[in-house]
């Protein structure tokens, strides 16, 4: 995937964010998905989004206003990734990426999520096939709403690592079982 190519930024930051967590879930699995996000936001809808501190989530409910969450399966693992937009960042994207300025999360909006969720795994996919790691992706689904729920249906342990924009914030959600 081309876009991955195009990713500049410095994993290490990455790396010393999750450090703390490597006991629950094996940080080489998850920083695809964590580049991938950048990457997507970064060259697609030319936003920056700063990673913050990665933490164990214990219950259900979304940070943001809509989500999409895709579930993975494959031999070495079988997990879900959730990504939560507030309101504000999802509207700028929307408006980055398509040129189309939206008042509220629609339809269109929705889609958007859906297909950046599509993206974001998609890369996260590539880069985890170099290291052997391959797995199928379902078709995303997309939840809206203020506290919404997020349900994974993996066992393992979930990950949340919030990132902040100029427009507002995103979430990414990371559950796999082993």
């Amino acid at each position: 995937m081309l876009l991955v190519s195009r990713f500049d930024y410095p994993i290490k930051s990455i790396d010393a964010n999750i450090q703390g967590l490597s006991h629950t879930m094996n940080v080489n699995f998850i920083n695809p998905f964590l580049q991938s996000l950048l990457n997507v936001m970064g060259t697609m809808a030319t936003v920056q989004l700063t990673p913050g501190k990665p933490a164990l989530k214990k219950d259900q409910l979304a940070r943001g206003d809509v989500s999409g969450l895709i579930g993975m399966v494959g031999p070495q693992t079988k997990g879900s990734l959730s990504i939560t937009f507030e309101e504000t960042l999802i509207l700028k994207t929307m408006t980055n990426m398509l040129g189309e300025t939206h008042d509220c999360i629609d339809n269109d909006v929705t889609d958007l999520v859906g297909e950046i969720t599509n993206m974001v795994t998609g890369g996260a996919k590539n880069l985890l096939s170099e290291k052997g790691y391959e797995f199928e992706m379902a078709t995303p689904i997309v939840v809206t709403g203020h506290n919404h729920s997020i349900s994974h249906k993996a066992k393992g342990k979930k990950i949340i690592m919030p990132f902040d924009s100029d427009f507002g914030k995103a979430y990414i959600e990371i559950c796999f079982e082993h």
